[in-house]
């Protein structure tokens, strides 16, 4: 069961080889990921998150919200993580909540006139929630740490 229930929430293991660093290098590798070039922001996190650290990407197109609460624990090299999404909703409830791991991926087309004279497709918009988390994942991997999900102990 171990090993399904971690495909299910995400849980990835560093190679064999790789040199564990001490928390404070991991937290180091993860707020480097944050950077006028990437659309997220990683910051610490507030008494109220729980967590160490935690990654935040508002997206305005979708009226959507992901979280990935981070918290370190130095006894076993894991950083146990939490991914949550708030999503505006179509009826009067207010948001939609969601936690766990999930890839979400949305695009926006329009048709403009090409060079050519002919009408083509052209891509406006494009999210994929891979893009926030890759980063992090190979953070964690990289200073040898095991990136474990989480569903429900935090």
């Amino acid at each position: 069961m171990g090993r399904l229930w971690d495909k299910v929430v995400g849980t990835a293991y560093p190679d064999s080889g790789v040199v564990p660093l001490s928390a404070a290098e991991v937290r180091a590798a993860l707020l480097a990921v944050d950077g006028p070039d990437v659309p997220f922001r990683v910051r610490n996190g507030l008494p109220a998150e729980k967590a160490d650290l935690v990654a935040e990407w508002r997206v305005p197109e979708l009226r959507m919200t992901l979280k990935t609460r981070m918290r370190l624990v130095p006894e076993t090299r894991e950083v146990r993580t939490l991914d949550e999404r708030w999503e505006a909703s179509t009826a009067d409830s207010g948001k939609q909540y969601g936690r766990g791991r999930s890839t979400q991926v949305a695009r926006k087309w329009s048709y403009e006139q090409g060079p050519d004279g002919r009408r083509r497709k052209v891509e406006t918009f494009r999210f994929d929630s891979r893009d926030m988390r890759n980063p992090l994942l190979s953070a964690v991997l990289g200073a040898g740490w095991t990136w474990r999900g989480v569903l429900f102990r935090w």
